[in-house]
């Protein structure tokens, strides 16, 4: 932002939204420069919720970091987890047996779902739409409700392990999975029967805060929020991890990359992981849970990067060896604070209530903001 100390015209005025503002989803503070009710300029600033996460991943052994990558996004921890495993599991050169690989698809995606869920909640909240956000925790009980029954956990979940799983399922597990996939097709029409054709939400919503193509490209923008501009790019799809090349699904896209897009995009990824949690189920195999690895085991010197697709974006890992059991380096590529700086270009020109409308779009957490 320019010069925000300086003295401005008349018809200019700054204010602080946050850090203490429920609509910006956390500890985020957003000074907007207005000219009346039109935003002028924005400029985030962040690090309230620094927990220095990555110094300490070069302290502890692998295995012991695998709790705190439950808190970046910590409404996405089994993805957090599966990032990291797999990114260990790089440096080891070892890979999780297959019946692991597909268990973890199955989390990964309900993860996917959930944390869609938890966007959809807030984000029709904060633009005045209550029964929405009773509806989808709802649904997110389900979900949680199976996590619990799995390892113990709802929310920081720690269900992955490095080389595989900690536990095989219970007996219980997959009826439990699909009597939940029964019900979401019915419950996604119902949150769109409230909203989708909405004039109010789609009032709200459309022509707001648009993000062209080649801007989201440039910002390096990853998720819904870039695949809400168009762009075709899905690390299960153009970097398969796990066993995602095994199953079929496609990549919701929007057209025109304002926040009903980004909305729409979201509602679809949840069927499509739905449609991938079936697959899984159906030819999930039998056979061992984890690789045989010692936890004392030492990876060579080295140093690798690996990416998933996390519901909020691309997640990645780069981890630095030294030969030793901890890491030399632990850094962590976190897409809410890639995508968070999409905010300012998309809110200039927007009113202030459509700053609010915009930051529930991108779907931040700042857990993984600050980290």
């Amino acid at each position: 932002m320019e010069a925000l100390t300086t003295s401005f015209d008349t018809r200019e005025i700054v204010v602080n939204m946050g850090p203490q503002h429920p609509s910006t989803h956390g500890v985020l503070r957003v000074i907007l420069r207005l000219d009346g009710e039109m935003v002028v300029d924005a400029d985030c600033v962040i690090g309230y919720l620094h927990r220095g996460c990555e110094k300490l991943g070069e302290s502890r052994m692998y295995h012991q970091m695998i709790p705190t990558t439950d808190r970046l996004d910590y409404i996405a921890a089994i993805s957090n987890n599966l990032c990291y495993c797999e990114t260990v599991e790089k440096l080891y050169g070892i890979k999780a047996p297959p019946r692991a690989q597909y268990v973890r698809v199955i989390l990964a995606e309900l993860t996917r779902i959930s944390s869609h869920l938890l966007w959809l909640a807030t984000h029709a909240l904060d633009i005045g739409a209550m029964t929405v956000f009773i509806y989808c925790f709802r649904e997110r009980e389900h979900i949680l409700d199976i996590f619990e029954g799995y390892c113990g956990a709802r929310l920081t979940n720690s269900a992955l392990r490095v080389g595989g799983l900690p536990n095989d399922i219970q007996p219980d597990f997959k009826q439990k999975v699909k009597e939940f996939c029964d019900i979401l097709p019915a419950r996604i029409e119902e949150y769109e029967g409230l909203l989708t054709k909405n004039r109010i939400w789609m009032n709200r919503t459309i022509g707001v805060g648009i993000l062209k193509p080649q801007d989201a490209i440039d910002l390096g923008v990853s998720g819904p929020t870039l695949r809400g501009s168009g762009v075709d790019w899905d690390v299960r799809k153009s970097n398969p991890y796990a066993c995602y090349d095994e199953f079929e699904f496609d990549i919701p896209l929007g057209k025109t990359g304002d926040t009903y897009d980004r909305y729409l995009c979201r509602i679809e990824e949840m069927r499509q992981s739905r449609r991938i949690i079936l697959q899984a189920l159906e030819r999930m195999p039998e056979g061992e849970i984890r690789a045989k690895l010692a936890r004392t085991a030492k990876p060579p010197a080295g140093e690798v990067y690996h990416t998933i697709e996390a519901p909020k974006g691309q997640i990645g890992w780069y981890l630095v060896s030294d030969g030793s059991q901890k890491a030399y380096r632990w850094r962590v590529r976190a897409p809410s604070f890639v995508n968070l700086q999409a905010l300012a270009k998309m809110v200039k020109g927007q009113l202030v209530a459509d700053v609010v409308a915009v930051i529930g779009s991108i779907d931040i957490v700042l857990g993984e903001v600050d980290r």
